[in-house]
């Protein structure tokens, strides 16, 4: 994984630690998360109508 081992991850975390103090991590934890959340949400969303409009294009093809 981009040739991060285990002592330069605890390095770039102590360094966010200082930079955000320990207060702001949880907020900044819960904003990524809702973020990751909502792309998932909107990827799912965009694959149901992709379905659902290759759905109507097959039956339209049908009847014909």
């Amino acid at each position: 994984m981009f040739g991060l081992g285990m002592p330069e991850l605890i390095v770039i975390l102590i360094i966010i630690l200082i930079i955000f103090g320990a207060g702001k991590l949880p907020e900044i934890g819960s904003g990524i998360g809702k973020g990751i959340r909502n792309f998932k949400k909107a990827t799912h969303e965009k694959t149901d109508e992709i379905g659902t409009s290759d759905d109507k294009k097959s039956k339209s093809e049908d009847e014909s």
